[in-house]
């Protein structure tokens, strides 16, 4: 179009040292089939680019090519020198990024141009929420006002370049290699893959027309693909007459592998699948069973209570293992963790002030204390300095004096009728070296990481997070697209990921299954590379319900066969012999949703050993309205004026419509009368 804008400007980045790669010219490095450098070139679009980094005859003369004015002097004056190349004339917005992602795609660069309006920069953050800042899109102006600033950008830091107004994305295929490890991985996932496609009669699954990863459909938001997997019952085109599934995704091909992070290859999630360790049963890690607890009926259906209790107490736990808690949000420390330093580390200051010695009046001295430089000289009696919180007091000081308690004359003085305060924090005062800072079973929470981090620790031994794979079931549901004759709209696929999030567990894909009468067979026997199988419809007693068969034919152990409650009584949770939980939900939106939320906490306690979180109780001011023969879950909103909930009467499950505008569910008993206590259950929004 004449007056379309013209594609955006890119800087890519191909230099650096690579230390821990032992020096290699990572960029150049194939995998699947092409270099990094030839795969962000790809990624990038058709916008000018400028190439930094040695000089590569390979690349097309329209590739603009330049060298860091200090060669491996950081990727701030890597991207100094690009914009440099891009001379006077640019676009109003660049892309940065790096060489080192085989697993971009034109989809990720797209995401990110979409949102960049009303940002400085767009940044992507890879499946931990680790940002990304060497793949983003800045606004050329904001890009060069933070390089002016700077001074000097040798060695500089890219948190340092990064400005105030920005928002990150999280995004697939944007793990980055930083090891031989990591590029081991990715080039095994991307052959895992390929065989796989083969296998079924498919092209290259890495080589799709829009450019999207396999697996993914663009989808930022949450992060996760939706893979059609096509029924092949007798007569199907190309199978044979196969009663087999087909056309199965790569994450449930026995043995994948995916791209690895460089801190953590088994929480990586969402959108491509990621090497994982399989959850095979640990000796020692299965728990007793407890008095009380018993492997129900076949067809018996458990109160709520029980169901939960079953799962936190009968599910196999995860085997623990030894990383950066950064990487472990969602999952429950497997052993305590105790401080490695004091906390304060030295005496600090606890207030802006001054440090003073004695009872004063002070002499004044020029020097200043400032938090993280050096420490003043000592005070002698009757000296002060200038000092600001969290800076180390100097040696001899008796007090801190508050700004707000001091005058200054050209002496300085405490103010008549303030408090003699100390004001110091004394070394260790909050915590000394083997204080506990967490018993086991603490969850791994941002409290918890800053807690460990304040006293040294930054890596533990942890269960978990939960990883789960999200299989949607059904021939009328349909994700995108226009709707045909007898298809009904994927509703409540999208927020799956969401909701699971929110009790910490983390979404690795999603996959949609036809009505065969042996698809769950291959979904169960595959599914060693996940934690939780969500799978949404097929467990009621219907001619397309497959699951129940599914899961007796795989010997799994039934812990949950049915609820007795409504709506939810079709659910059905298991754990098959490999330790996967499988958690089978109705098909109904309503009755999925809350039921997954009502279940999945006593499920990450059950694998991760979590303390359970303790129930949000309070009354239900219209019960009666409510409450019938069986135990029943139906929106609420809070009584604000009197505290509790206020519940619907009416609940229609197919769809989340009564979900609008509350604040959750509540779980009423069986004939609960007005200001019964009850249960409520936070919908995340």
């Amino acid at each position: 179009m004449p007056n379309s804008a013209p594609a955006p400007d890119v800087i890519v980045l191909a230099g650096g040292r690579a230390s821990r790669m032992g020096g290699v010219d990572k960029p150049g490095l194939v995998v699947g089939g092409r270099s990094m450098l030839e795969t962000a070139l790809a990624a990038a679009g058709s916008g000018r680019t400028v190439v930094v980094g040695p000089p590569r005859p390979e690349l097309a003369a329209s590739i603009l090519q330049t060298r860091e004015s200090e060669p491996g002097s950081g990727p701030v004056a890597a991207i100094a020198a690009g914009v440099a190349a891009l001379g006077a004339e640019v676009t109003a917005h660049v892309v940065v990024l790096a060489a080192d992602m085989p697993f971009l795609t034109s989809t990720v660069i797209g995401e990110l141009l979409g949102q960049r309006a009303d940002f400085d920069a767009v940044f992507a953050a890879d499946s931990n929420g680790r940002p990304q800042y060497l793949i983003g899109v800045w606004r050329y102006e904001a890009l060069a006002d933070r390089l002016r600033e700077l001074g000097t950008v040798v060695n500089q830091p890219m948190k340092a370049l990064v400005p105030a107004h920005t928002k990150m994305v999280m995004l697939a295929g944007v793990d980055d290699c930083d090891t031989p490890g990591d590029i081991d991985a990715a080039r095994a996932a991307l052959a895992t893959r390929r065989d796989s496609a083969h296998r079924v009669g498919h092209d290259d699954p890495y080589s799709t027309t829009d450019g999207s990863a396999p697996g993914t459909s663009g989808d930022a938001t949450f992060g996760t693909g939706s893979t059609e997997i096509a029924g092949s019952g007798r007569g199907t085109p190309g199978h044979s007459g196969s009663s087999e599934v087909g056309d199965l995704p790569a994450a449930f091909a026995v043995g994948n592998s995916g791209p690895a992070t460089s801190d953590d290859s088994a929480t990586s999630d969402t959108g491509t699948t990621v090497p994982v360790t399989t959850a095979q049963p640990v000796a020692g890690t299965h728990p007793p069973h407890h008095a009380g607890i018993r492997e129900p009926a076949a067809d018996a259906a458990l109160p709520l209570d029980r169901a939960r209790e079953a799962l936190r107490e009968s599910l196999s736990r995860l085997p623990g293992r030894h990383c950066e808690l950064t990487a472990a949000r969602g999952g429950a420390l497997a052993t305590p963790i105790t401080a490695l330093g004091a906390l304060p580390r030295f005496d600090v200051s606890a207030m802006d002030g001054y440090a003073v010695r004695g009872d004063g009046p002070w002499e004044l001295r020029a020097d200043i204390g400032f938090a993280g430089g050096q420490r003043p000289d000592g005070l002698h009696p009757g000296e002060a300095v200038r000092i600001a919180t969290g800076a180390q007091v100097p040696e001899g000081t008796t007090r801190v004096l508050r700004d707000e308690f001091a005058r200054y004359d050209g002496r300085l003085h405490r103010l008549p009728d303030t408090p003699q305060r100390s004001d110091i924090r004394r070394r260790g005062e909050d915590r000394t070296p083997g204080d506990v800072i967490a018993p086991a079973g603490c969850a791994v929470t941002a409290a918890l990481v800053s807690a460990a981090a304040a006293v040294e620790v930054t890596t533990a031994a942890v269960r978990g997070p939960v990883r789960a794979r999200i299989v949607m079931t059904g021939d009328e549901i349909r994700s995108t697209g226009p709707l045909q004759a007898g298809q009904t709209r994927d509703s409540i696929g999208p927020i799956l990921p969401v909701l699971l999030a929110a009790q910490g567990v983390r979404t690795l894909d999603q996959v949609h299954l036809r009505d065969t009468s042996h698809g769950f067979d291959q979904v169960l026997a595959t599914a060693t590379d996940c934690d939780l199988l969500v799978v949404v419809g097929a467990t009621g007693g219907g001619a397309a319900d497959q699951l129940r068969g599914a899961l007796d034919r795989a010997r799994a152990r039934i812990l949950v066969p049915r609820l007795a409650l409504r709506p939810g009584g079709s659910t059905v949770a298991a754990e098959l012999p490999s330790a996967t939980t499988v958690l089978g939900l109705p098909g109904n939106p309503f009755a999925a949703v809350a039921t997954l939320i009502a279940l999945t906490p006593a499920i990450v306690t059950g694998r991760t050993g979590a303390h359970p979180p303790p129930p949000l109780i309070g009354p239900l001011h219209n019960a009666t309205e409510i409450s019938g023969p069986v135990t029943r879950i139906v929106p609420a909103r809070s009584a604000n004026d009197s505290g509790g909930w206020i519940g619907d009467p009416t609940v229609r499950t197919a769809h989340l419509g009564g979900l609008v505008d509350r604040d959750g569910v509540v779980i009423v008993p069986a004939d609960a009368h007005d200001g019964a206590p009850v249960e409520f259950v936070p919908v995340p929004r």
